[in-house]
């Protein structure tokens, strides 16, 4: 081992030994991140927030070809409004921040800072609903949301995150859960296809569901240390707000009706999941549909006749594929601590160029994903690195998918069950009765939640593995973040 490599491993704890400071190290020292003055608050650094921008912008165009518009509404909230539908408002209560006095003047009703806005967009919605002709209203807006969390960190749980939340109207029911369902496969896309984290979608248990929904979906992935991240969920509301909140129209029948709703989200923990799906030791590894620099090139001897027009010439090809591209020609950094940097910081690709590889017509491609090094032909090298790139954003989307199909276990008893949880730290899959009662029990025993009833169900028996009942259904547990 280099001195170099030396110094750098040293930089981060590995995730074997304690995962919580090989997290915070990771998000730290690339830069992602950094903490607030205020506790629980984070600030996001370029290189963090250029990764939101990454689901931002692919989201919001999912969101837009499905004929959402944006729109913003304001963050402070009447108490009154929020008290409007009890479940909801007893579901935040506890991590509502208030705003009691403005400028010198006490304020005569507090004003909350959104936990999350339905109760804000529901009065606007009362007001502009008058026809079924207006229906749907499919409106999302990107914004950030306040919950004064007890315990938190940066990216995971945060007292202040960044978010989207969508609140739709409709004019059937079906109409409704078809939007909720359709949302759910809009964040499966982002999770998989752009941040290459395989997700098992399905519903959640009642008591695990959104405060004031009919039934909440999502999607689950499963982490390096086996625990669960909730990466996005999406909620049919039924009627229960547009009855609350006197939101009406006349429908085909000139008679006065209730929408249906539903409201959907995605945030800034996504950033958490993708480090720790894909991270190691080392740093940052990014897919290259996530990854701000998708390819680097470090000049070897730059001064030498040559090295520099080569350099600037391949960049040139490269960014007229659309691929993102660094020239890293720092004087004053060595090319072992400029390997080290674009390694920490998980740049997908790295091509090596100096003066032999020009007399050889190639370059050293170092791929971070798989920690390998080959050389390439400088001929086609658009080309050639466009399907690297390709590669390395299947190859970890494959290697995340096994690692939860081999952290992911039956049980058909307590004990199993228990082994899973405390031991072997990964999913349980089980056949289960649906009965909140006795998930509180689970919960409190290890620990672990119902995560996701999914959609693909497997029969692995017919009784239950805790009561030894009929089962209802397969569902997922875990421990989760």
């Amino acid at each position: 081992m280099g001195k170099n490599e030396k110094q750098f491993v040293e930089e981060i704890t590995p995730m074997e030994e304690d995962f919580s400071q090989w997290y915070t190290d990771v998000i730290t020292k690339t830069e992602l991140v950094d903490y607030a003055p205020i506790k629980g608050f984070m600030v996001i650094r370029p290189y963090g927030f250029a990764l939101w921008e990454k689901i931002r912008d692919y989201a919001d165009g999912m969101f837009k070809e499905t004929g959402h518009q944006n729109v913003y509404f304001p963050m402070l909230i009447p108490e009154s409004l929020l008290n409007k539908e009890a479940e909801h408002v007893e579901g935040f209560a506890p991590e509502v921040a208030w705003v009691t006095q403005g400028g010198n003047k006490v304020l005569e009703e507090r004003l909350a800072i959104r936990p999350t806005s339905e109760t804000i967009i529901c009065t606007m919605y009362s007001k502009w609903l008058n026809s079924y002709r207006q229906l749907p209203f499919l409106y999302n807006q990107w914004n950030s949301v306040v919950r004064w969390e007890k315990s938190t960190r940066p990216f995971l749980r945060t007292s202040e995150f960044l978010w989207q939340e969508g609140h739709t109207l409709h004019e059937t029911r079906q109409e409704a859960v078809d939007e909720t369902l359709q949302q759910l496969a809009t964040y499966k896309s982002v999770a998989e296809d752009l941040m290459a984290i395989p997700v098992i979608d399905g519903k959640k248990s009642e008591s695990e569901k959104f405060a004031g929904a009919d039934s909440t979906y999502t999607i689950e992935a499963m982490m390096h240390d086996g625990k669960a991240l909730q990466s996005g969920t999406s909620h049919f509301l039924g009627q229960h707000f547009t009855k609350a909140f006197d939101i009406t129209y006349s429908d085909r029948e000139g008679n006065l009706a209730n929408p249906y709703h539903t409201s959907w989200g995605i945030s800034t923990r996504l950033i958490g999941g993708l480090i720790m799906v894909h991270s190691d030791n080392r740093g940052l590894v990014l897919p290259p549909k996530m990854a701000p620099i998708q390819l680097v090139i470090v000049p070897i001897a730059a001064n030498k006749g040559g090295v520099m027009e080569v350099v600037d010439k391949i960049a040139d090809e490269l960014k007229a594929k659309g691929i993102t591209v660094n020239v890293d020609d720092r004087e004053n950094y060595s090319p072992g601590y400029k390997f080290n940097d674009a390694e920490m910081k998980g740049i997908p690709v790295r091509l090596e160029i100096g003066p032999r590889d020009i007399e050889n017509n190639q370059a050293l491609a170092f791929r971070r994903d798989e920690l390998t090094k080959e050389t390439i032909s400088l001929d086609n090298i658009a080309d050639t690195v466009e399907k690297l790139l390709e590669d390395i954003q299947t190859n970890l989307f494959n290697k995340a998918k096994k690692h939860r199909e081999d952290n992911t276990f039956v049980a058909h008893n307590i004990d199993e069950f228990k082994d899973i949880i405390e031991n072997k730290h990964g999913f349980a899959k089980v056949m289960w009765k649906n009965d909140d009662e006795n998930e509180a029990k689970i919960k409190e025993l290890t620990g672990a939640t119902i995560r996701v009833i999914p959609f693909e169900q497997e029969n692995l028996g017919d009784t239950c593995f805790y009561s030894g009942e009929k089962a209802d259904n397969m569902v997922i547990f875990a421990k989760a973040y």
